[in-house]
């Protein structure tokens, strides 16, 4: 059996070619002695597709993962971001080296679907909900004690800076020192690191805000020591990212088209509207640039597709024939799929009045939304002194108070970026760049890297590789 070089799998989300250059002097380096490639990412172009795709070499068709979250039918609820990592179907990598190569180790840090993975150390973000109603921070580990092991160390993981308004490089930078750390506590063979930085601020304000340049050479910076420290180790490197970001200017409320066509149905809680799935005959799981529209009744899927097909910023709307093609035709997706035009995104809106929606749709809440939303990285621009609102409601949470924390808008026209249409150029398109002896391909699909790293571990041909560069999940598959 070949000696197994440890590798560092460093995932950098939004990284792309076109923003290589001067701002990412450390990449550059890496680039000095290693290969760069084009990555087809899967279909839809979101963190949890792709994810799954890279870490079981399948399409969504196969892996199960259609989205970021999508309707539980037999729990008639909409459930985003879950964290079970039996819920990615097919062989994980990490299996396939625990079988072939007897006490491989492996960690996966921040990488979503974490808990119970079979792996040997893993940290994600897991916060608790006391009886009270209140919500606080917390990770979870395995082994248990992990977590506050490495806080002990490097201090508190900085959720304001993971996800919402004060998103920004502070959790990298601790994503980071938790990985440095790690790595040298357990030894893993194959260390998965997440760095979700530049999907934040492309995502607020666009690929070609100028403000992006300081946000990119933050997270070089970042990259740069763990690639010195892979140096240091005699450690390989695999770089690489989930999908590129493209400028939108709108979205399209595609529930409320639905809902205004008497297919969506909602009810009445307090004094606001909640959408009632299962009582609809149509209603749409938006997730960035595609939505899984689930349909009760198999006669009226070509009426809801008609009407949709005829609203402006819906590129195609695919029927299950047309799912099989682009791989994605999955018990779990919709009955339908709209693709958002060039230019637009869809947002989860339901309610017709500001005034009916939901508590939750002016919180940080990534749970109870029945899509995504990105407007979560904005304080809502009405509150005149939310420097002041943020402090008061911290220290209420501090004092171990309920509190609301109402700070986001209700105004999806904020958004400057989005994805999960396939890129437009390989330019605007993930990449993967890796200093492994492995073939590399000028371009290969998402499902393609986990024979790369199979090939790295292994020291073998694997056959898959080819096939999985002829079956993309990144284009429709003749």
């Amino acid at each position: 059996m070949p000696a197994r070089k440890p590798l560092l799998l460093i995932n950098v989300v939004g990284l792309t070619p076109s923003l290589l250059g001067p701002n990412t002097p450390h990449i550059n380096e890496l680039l000095k002695s290693a290969r760069m490639a084009s990555l087809q990412p899967s279909f839809p172009a979101v963190t949890s597709t792709v994810q799954a795709s890279i870490l079981t070499g399948e399409p969504p068709s196969r892996h199960g993962i259609v989205g970021n979250g999508w309707y539980f039918r037999d729990q008639g609820e909409v459930r985003f971001w879950l964290q079970p990592n039996a819920l990615i179907q097919g062989e994980k990598v990490w299996d396939t080296l625990k079988r072939e190569l007897p006490g491989f180790r492996s960690s996966q840090l921040f990488w979503w679907y974490n808990m119970y993975a079979n792996v040997d150390a893993s940290i994600t973000p897991r916060p608790h909900y006391p009886a009270d109603g209140r919500k606080l921070f917390g990770l979870y580990s395995s082994p248990p004690g992990l977590h506050e092991r490495i806080e002990s160390q490097i201090g508190e993981f900085p959720f304001p800076g993971f996800w919402g308004p004060a998103a920004g490089i502070a959790s990298s930078r601790w994503i980071v020192d938790c990985a440095l750390l790690e790595f040298q506590l357990n030894r893993p063979d194959l260390q998965l690191v997440y760095l979700p930085h530049l999907d934040y601020s492309l995502q607020k304000v666009g690929p070609d805000h100028p403000s992006i340049a300081a946000e990119v050479r933050a997270i070089d910076h970042e990259v740069g020591r763990l690639l010195s420290f892979a140096r240091d180790e005699g450690a390989a490197v695999m770089l690489l990212s989930e999908y590129g970001i493209e400028a939108v200017s709108q979205s399209v409320s595609i529930n409320r088209v639905l809902r205004a066509e008497g297919l969506l149905q909602v009810r009445q809680s307090l004094t606001w509207e909640l959408l009632d799935p299962g009582a609809s005959a149509a209603f749409a799981v938006a997730d960035h640039q595609i939505a899984h529209i689930y349909v009760k009744d198999p006669r009226d899927i070509p009426k809801v597709k008609a009407l949709l097909q005829d609203q402006p910023g819906i590129e195609q709307v695919l029927d299950k024939h047309e799912q099989r093609i682009w791989q994605l035709d999955h018990p779990r997706s919709g009955e339908l799929v709209a693709v958002a035009a060039p230019g637009f995104w869809f947002d989860y809106y339901y309610w017709f009045d500001d005034a009916k929606a939901p508590d939750f749709a002016r919180t940080v809440d990534i749970h109870r939304k029945p899509g995504y939303d990105p407007v979560e990285l904005f304080v809502d621009p009405a509150i005149r002194f939310p420097k002041l609102k943020v402090a008061r409601r911290l220290l209420q949470k501090k004092l171990g108070f309920r509190y609301y924390m109402d700070l986001i808008p209700l105004d999806s026209g904020l958004v400057r970026g989005s994805h999960g249409r396939p890129p437009a150029s390989e330019q605007a398109g993930p990449l993967l760049i890796t200093d492994c002896d492995v073939p590399l391909p000028r371009s290969l699909a998402a499902t393609a890297v986990k024979h790369l790293l199979l090939q790295h571990f292994l020291g073998q041909n694997q056959t898959d590789l080819a096939n999985a560069k002829e079956h993309t999940c990144g284009e429709p598959s003749q």
